[in-house]
């Protein structure tokens, strides 16, 4: 009975029964149904969930290091591209990204940054060699006293670069890197990399092959990143081509507030852009020698019979704060001043002035073969920025047969030397590095006696070659560009070339010291004392490298005929307009090599 209940059998079945069954069975069906859609829509929650979390940290915001890592690789092989190693170039930038703080490793402007530090960080690990090196130095002077110049050399490394660095420090609304500050950073740069050649050269004087290798080796890094910065802000215009930013981008990159470089004055003189109009400076540059110079009250005044606040010139400057952003006057009253002087990096703008240049002189005997490195032998070193000098001598007495003796050595960046003697024979004038500008000097000498790594401009000048030892020729320039991105060179405006006393020897306007030596002589008079050939090669009978540039421009006089020139590749003979301008003082002191491809309006003096 129960089972047939069971069964309910294959015929009719009760209605009531079978509705509330049915009932039961949509409940339970719903139930199921809505659990099911439930389950489905929670799993496709969780896959979808997951996918999203997967893809969120593979955006930008998340994590750069992959979606931005193709555009961040073109942007280091494109601001690489431009430099001398661009190996090491692209490890160091590639290497270093992880652990910077840069936000768009795409950003040209952002890796060049990156790229300061990182020379920096080199050259700071520099700084301690020396150091080391020195106490396993035997009793050898000129060696120890080679590696203590390297140790300055390495710090003043490291300061142009801090300058170069803080440089591009901005507020809101100013751009990162303006044509004023890429030709300033171009000179401090310029200025580390000669630095670091110039400890290279004093090693190198040494004949200590072995020390001279071992410093090569440490210093491959710093040399090298050095360089890569230097290229980067050089050829900044070449990478933004290459990456195809938009003009409008080159535009804001480049943008200058105003129009030229220049103040000119009423008369021809014109002054460098960093001697302002309102300077009481430049009042008393424009005084003639006819006394006026008591217009101005110096700050100091030296005087050897002690009727000043100081006997000695390296007294005055001792008293002189560091970094001053002001001028100081320092008056040096007629004498001869026996001592060596050191204006160092710390003290800045410092202005002194004499009774003349042979009547305020600065008188020094430091040489080479007595054992001093070159770098070392000037009487006079003015390395802070801003440095100016006016109606004063300056002399080392040492004599030819003492080889290297400077009587000058300048790395002041926007220097300015008025109405001043330089006399030496060997290695005379040192224009060190950074921008200097002599007018109305007078500059005697017999090798190389005017030489260095500065961007200079001589305008009126009197170049004046005297009688070296037997057996030797006069060269009168040597100029030492070491990498192709420095905005270095020598230039020789609108002056004289004429001998000092009898000069039979063979005298030449310059010779090469480097693989990029950049040196022009324009609108001077060149004197009979100068050979046909014009130029002689660092090593007899090697001609120099292509890379050189060596020029002459609308020189008169009988020594300016340029028919039997050298034949180099890289001298030229004769340069258009244009090329010349940009070794005048509107232009070339300050880098602004530029200049002649915009619109931007700028005096020209020649």
């Amino acid at each position: 009975m129960d089972s047939v209940k069971s069964f309910k059998g294959y015929g009719k079945v009760d209605e009531v029964e079978e509705r509330a069954f049915q009932q039961k069975t949509r409940r339970r069906i719903i139930i199921i149904s809505v659990s099911a859609i439930v389950l489905v829509t929670v799993i496709i929650g969780a896959v979808v969930g997951t996918l999203i979390h997967k893809n969120n940290n593979n955006t930008p915001s998340q994590s750069p290091t992959r979606s931005t890592q193709p555009a961040s690789i073109s942007s280091i092989k494109a601001v690489c591209s431009v430099t001398q190693y661009p190996e090491s170039c692209f490890s160091s930038l590639s290497s270093s990204l992880k652990d910077s703080n840069i936000k768009n490793a795409a950003d040209p402007e952002q890796l060049f940054k990156l790229s300061m530090q990182i020379a920096l960080n080199e050259l700071s690990k520099l700084s301690s060699i020396p150091d080391k090196l020195i106490p396993n130095i035997n009793e050898d002077p000129l060696v120890k006293a080679t590696l203590q110049n390297c140790k300055v050399l390495f710090e003043d490394s490291i300061d142009e670069l801090n300058s170069s660095i803080s440089s591009m420090e901005v507020v809101p609304g100013q751009n990162l890197l303006t044509s004023i500050k890429i030709e300033d950073i171009k000179t401090w740069v310029s200025t580390a990399i000669t630095n670091q050649e110039t400890c290279l050269d004093g090693l190198d004087e040494t004949k200590k092959s072995e020390l001279l290798s071992q410093m090569k080796i440490a210093m491959k890094n710093s040399t090298e990143f050095s360089s890569n910065s230097l290229a980067i802000v050089s050829k900044i215009m070449t990478v933004l081509d290459d990456l195809n930013l938009p003009p409008i981008h080159r535009r804001k990159l480049l943008g200058r507030g105003g129009g030229g470089d220049t103040d000119t004055d009423t008369d021809d003189f014109q002054f460098p852009k960093w001697v302002h109009p309102g300077d009481r400076i430049r009042r008393l540059l424009q005084d003639t020698e006819t006394g006026t110079n008591n217009l101005i009250t110096p700050d100091l005044t030296v005087a050897k019979d002690g009727t000043g606040n100081y006997r000695s010139i390296s007294e005055a400057v001792a008293a002189v704060g560091k970094k001053n952003k002001t001028r100081t006057v320092i008056y040096v009253k007629q004498g001869k001043y026996a001592e060596n002087v050191l204006v160092d990096k710390a003290h800045w703008n410092i202005m002194m002035y004499g009774d003349g240049m042979t009547k305020t002189i600065v008188s020094g005997n430091l040489n080479f073969i007595d054992g001093t490195p070159t770098f070392s032998t000037a009487t006079f070193i003015a390395a802070g920025k801003g440095f100016i000098a006016k109606d004063m001598g300056f002399e080392n007495i040492a004599g030819p047969d003492k080889h290297q003796a400077v009587a000058f050595r300048s790395g002041s960046d926007q220097s300015v030397f008025y109405r001043c003697a330089f006399d030496a024979y060997q290695d005379t004038l040192y224009a060190h590095s950074n921008r200097q500008f002599y007018r109305d000097c007078q500059i005697t000498g017999t090798i190389d006696f005017i030489f260095g790594n500065a961007a200079v401009v001589f305008q009126n000048c009197k170049i004046q070659p005297r009688q070296p030892m037997p057996n030797q020729f006069v060269t009168i320039t040597a100029q030492g560009k070491k990498d192709p991105n420095q905005n270095t060179g020598i230039s020789i405006q609108r002056s004289t070339i004429t001998p000092l006393g009898n000069v039979t020897s063979k005298t030449y306007l310059g010779r090469p010291w480097k693989d990029f030596s950049t040196t022009i002589i324009m609108e001077s008079e060149i004197g009979a004392v100068v050979d046909p050939s014009g130029w002689f090669p660092w090593v007899s009978n090697v001609e120099p490298p292509s890379t050189i540039f060596y020029a002459e421009y609308k020189n008169t006089g009988p020594g300016s005929n340029v028919d039997k020139r050298v034949k180099w590749a890289g001298y030229k003979s004769t340069i258009p307009e244009d090329k010349a301008a940009q070794f005048t003082v509107e232009s070339f002191i300050q880098g602004s090599q530029w200049l002649p491809e915009t619109s931007v309006t700028f005096d020209s003096s020649l």
